[in-house]
């Protein structure tokens, strides 16, 4: 059902698809239900079979499952008549860019999945792979097993290293502060929907790390997932802790994170709402965002809503290879 109210509305309101952070399918299932529309809440954490179920029935409408009900068949990249009539309306303004910007974008040199892809043709006869995980302390265990694969097809796998990463972002957030610039990061976790929210989830854990050195187990406890992005992690603070001194601790060691000696500003992606960059993965798509940080300078807006000069950090390079 809520597939088909978001198709069904899809070509008049130009609405986007079901994607990462669950707070925001929440918000959409609170809506519905207040329209007369009788879908069950979406569970977490599933207790029982029916729960699992309904979670199962959700996972069908989240993320880039949706994209091809939307779209009416996933090879359609027709813009909606209404945005179309817009843009024609109101064309984009081009920035002009200096030459003194300090404006720059930052991947990862080693460690990512462009530095780790590796690729096998199969032989004349069809075949089946299977894939496991050997960590480095304790038993290997199958991710997923028998996928059929036929005569001389490609087969293709990568993976990052999450030291790496980190190690990256926490040179990029110095970079950004030493340079007195605004910090940002775009990724696609709309469709990426495995890799692209973990590696946005260990943006927040790093930039947030003293939060969560100091409450990592209250945040643990009451299902605080970076994945989700900062906004779901301060709605669960607001509405799971009860204590009411530690509830407002929490949340002002989370604000006293901006522009200090430590960490730089964020980019905003709505000013006026105090919606950071980092408050949910759907809203720093690359190929939505980067767009238009060069329509506008290669900057940014800050808290106050004025445009600032900006570090985009885009952490694989094979995204860098496209842009």
């Amino acid at each position: 059902m809520l597939n088909g109210v978001l198709r069904n509305n899809y070509q008049k309101n130009k609405l986007a698809p079901v994607s990462a952070p669950l707070n925001q399918l929440e918000d959409c299932i609170a809506e519905l239900r207040s329209k007369g529309y009788d879908v069950p809440m979406y569970p977490r954490e599933p207790q029982n079979d029916s729960e699992r179920e309904i979670q199962k029935r959700y996972q069908t409408v989240m993320g880039s499952a949706v994209n091809p009900v939307l779209r009416e068949g996933n090879s359609d990249r027709r813009v909606a008549p209404p945005v179309k009539a817009y843009a024609q309306k109101n064309p984009h303004r081009m920035g002009i860019w200096s030459k003194a910007s300090r404006t720059h974008v930052a991947h990862m040199s080693q460690g990512d999945f462009y530095g780790s892809e590796q690729s096998a043709t199969i032989g004349d006869k069809p075949t089946s792979v299977t894939i496991e995980f050997h960590p480095k302390n304790g038993a290997s265990r199958i991710l997923k097993k028998n996928i059929a694969l036929e005569a001389g097809e490609v087969i293709d796998a990568s993976c990052i290293s999450a030291e790496a990463l980190t190690s990256f972002l926490e040179e990029e957030i110095e970079d950004a502060k030493n340079s007195d610039i605004l910090f940002s990061i775009h990724l696609k976790a709309t469709m990426m929907k495995v890799s692209d929210p973990i590696m946005f989830g260990h943006c927040i854990k790093v930039f947030f790390k003293d939060v969560f050195d100091k409450h990592g187990d209250i945040l643990k406890e009451i299902g605080a997932d970076p994945k989700q992005g900062l906004s779901s992690i301060l709605d669960a603070v607001e509405n799971k802790v009860d204590d009411k001194k530690k509830k407002k601790e929490i949340l002002l060691d989370f604000k006293g994170c901006y522009g200090t000696e430590d960490r730089p500003w964020l980019a905003m992606v709505d000013s006026d709402k105090g919606i950071t960059n980092l408050h949910a993965p759907n809203d720093i798509i690359i190929d939505a965002s980067m767009p238009v940080v060069v329509r506008d300078s290669g900057m940014m807006w800050n808290e106050d809503g004025v445009r600032e000069k900006s570090l985009y950090t885009l952490p694989t390079t094979d995204v860098i290879c496209i842009v």
